[in-house]
């Protein structure tokens, strides 16, 4: 991972409502089936941890994290396909593993596509393992799909 920072104010921060227009733009170039603007404000007004990676200026990624009972959700992950490779979801996923630490989560889950490969590949990297499935959890193109549930749990 070789993430380089050229502007004082590139890295991980936490989102705000000027970055949905960028937020927008990647949902969609990812997702058949993407998250609304108002998921993302309703997200932002409940005070989960809502958090961009901006470089060179411009958001290539974001995620939210909520956290209640001991117990954390990663709600999203999703960087810029134009930026993929380049080590940001890895950045994003220790940044919420840290927010989730720092919240005294004994545990973190998530829910992936098992179709997303190299998102798992990511999860299981970092020591996420499956748990689980979920039956027709996404909508897709051509019906439904699972959804795997992994989860991690932290030594304190």
């Amino acid at each position: 991972m070789s993430a380089v920072f050229k502007q004082a104010d590139d890295g991980i921060r936490p989102m705000g409502i000027a970055d949905l227009d960028a937020i927008m733009a990647i949902e969609k170039s990812i997702y058949d089936f993407p998250w609304t603007r108002g998921i993302f404000r309703d997200c932002l007004n409940v005070g989960y941890s809502c958090r961009v990676l901006q470089v060179e200026g411009e958001v290539q990624a974001y995620a939210i994290l909520s956290v209640a009972a001991g117990e954390a959700h990663i709600l999203t992950l999703c960087v810029n396909p134009d930026a993929h490779r380049c080590g940001y979801g890895q950045l994003m996923l220790a940044d919420l593993l840290q927010l989730a630490r720092e919240r005294h989560a004994g545990s973190v889950y998530l829910e992936v596509r098992p179709s997303n490969q190299a998102a798992i590949r990511l999860y299981e990297k970092t020591g996420f393992q499956e748990i689980g499935i979920r039956p027709d959890y996404y909508p897709a193109a051509f019906g439904r799909e699972d959804a795997m549930v992994m989860a991690l749990t932290f030594d304190h």
